[in-house]
């Protein structure tokens, strides 16, 4: 039993959250800004501080276990271009700017996801 374990479900089956975030990650790491709801946003940038330091260790393992969590574009861009970038950081690869305009049709908060 997991007790006082709490986990954002997005309104999704664990499967469409997994294919959310993995699209959601790769369009991050292509782009390296994207617009999205704040709270996907701050889940994200959970997910993705974790496949950077991954990345870090620039080793065979490290980069299959971000192939097995992204697709292979992404993956071969994080670990060659992006995770580089940041050797000398030890976290807080990703920045959240919240706008001040909401969504039309749901009033969602949005907000822009980078890296630093």
């Amino acid at each position: 039993m997991k007790h006082l374990v709490k986990v954002k479900k997005f309104h999704r089956k664990k499967d469409q959250r997994r294919a959310l975030f993995k699209n959601l990650a790769h369009n991050l790491i292509m782009k390296e800004q994207i617009k999205t709801t704040t709270q996907r946003a701050k889940y994200l940038r959970k997910t993705i501080e974790k496949l950077i330091t991954t990345a870090k260790k620039q080793n065979l393992a490290a980069l299959r276990r971000l192939l097995s969590k992204l697709p292979k574009k992404s993956a071969y861009k994080l670990f060659h271009e992006v995770a580089p970038r940041y050797k000398d950081r030890n976290g807080g690869y990703t920045r959240i700017i919240k706008l001040p305009l909401k969504r039309k049709g749901d009033n969602a908060e949005l907000s822009i996801i980078e890296f630093v």
